[in-house]
């Protein structure tokens, strides 16, 4: 009876880890959508940036307790790197498709492993190191293929938001003693007042209906997946978490193209196979060394 009920409540967290993979590919259909594109292309970024991060903050903020906010040095970087990557993907997916824009982000996962080695000391499994090259063949193949294209430079934004997400994956992992909750909400926050002043100076007024998306954006997309996925990772491995939400990536584009229509390159589509099987050549054939208890209290 154990067993069954065990592997029922492992089958719901990885339904859950499923639907916040789903909310979170929900990005593209957002912001590519026909209410956004009347905003000027050139403000474009940094407005929907402002307010995804604000209504997921705000979202977010109850679930945060007095007790949970503890004020580290480490939060500096993090938050400088979260408001950096928040508003350099959103950008970037109003200047390239959104295909491109999710894989080169995704690439994160690449930049992570090679921060981890140089700043904490994390061996690089020697078998990854193919993932590395196979992600970083993708890479070439999306931003040398569009090299004379209009979508070159949102190709170069939505990289260096993927060394940006690398970043913050990092300083979660150095301040991993404090909750959850209180960093995320707090990067949101945070992101979004950054850039506040400078959206709040554009002579720009948005309608009730974009108001309305913008809200929708930050608490379903960005908001309710953080709530669903941290509920279930705490049944779900890192391994199989990290292998379904590459869920994301794959259905950002796909949604964007049913819904409007955006059609990728033969070169960004070649770019992002090659990018989906670097990260499963990491994830499946090279999976990191289980560290068993016993370990832990001999390391410690």
């Amino acid at each position: 009876m154990t067993d069954d009920v065990d592997r029922g409540k492992l089958y719901r967290a990885r339904l859950l880890v499923l639907l916040a993979s789903v909310l979170w590919s929900l990005s593209g259909l957002f912001i590519k959508s026909p209410p956004f594109q009347s905003i000027p292309a050139e403000d474009r970024g940094l407005i929907l940036a402002c307010y995804r991060a604000l209504f997921a903050g705000l979202f977010l903020l109850p679930l945060v307790r007095f007790r949970h906010m503890r004020w580290r040095p480490a939060l500096i970087p993090l938050l400088v790197a979260f408001a950096t990557m928040n508003l350099l993907f959103v950008t970037a997916m109003t200047r390239t498709s959104a295909a491109a824009a999710i894989f080169l982000q995704n690439t994160s996962v690449v930049w992570a492993m090679l921060f981890g080695y140089f700043l904490l000391q994390e061996r690089i499994e020697r078998g990854s190191v193919l993932s590395i090259l196979i992600v970083l063949a993708g890479i070439l193949c999306i931003v040398a293929g569009d090299w004379a294209g209009e979508n070159y430079d949102g190709n170069l934004i939505a990289l260096t938001s993927g060394v940006c997400y690398a970043l913050v994956v990092i300083f979660f992992r150095v301040l991993r003693d404090e909750h959850p909750a209180w960093l995320v909400a707090l990067c949101l926050l945070t992101s979004a007042a950054i850039v506040a002043p400078w959206v709040w100076s554009l002579d720009i007024t948005l309608t009730g209906q974009q108001f309305f998306l913008l809200a929708l954006l930050g608490v379903i997309q960005l908001g309710t997946p953080y709530v669903v996925f941290s509920h279930a990772v705490k049944t779900v491995n890192s391994q199989e978490a990290a292998l379904l939400v590459l869920t994301e990536p794959i259905l950002n584009p796909i949604w964007v193209w049913l819904f409007w229509g955006e059609t990728v390159t033969v070169s960004t589509f070649v770019g992002c196979a090659l990018i989906v099987a670097g990260l499963l050549v990491r994830f499946i054939l090279f999976r990191p060394r289980q560290v068993l208890p016993q370990e832990r209290q001999s390391a410690s």
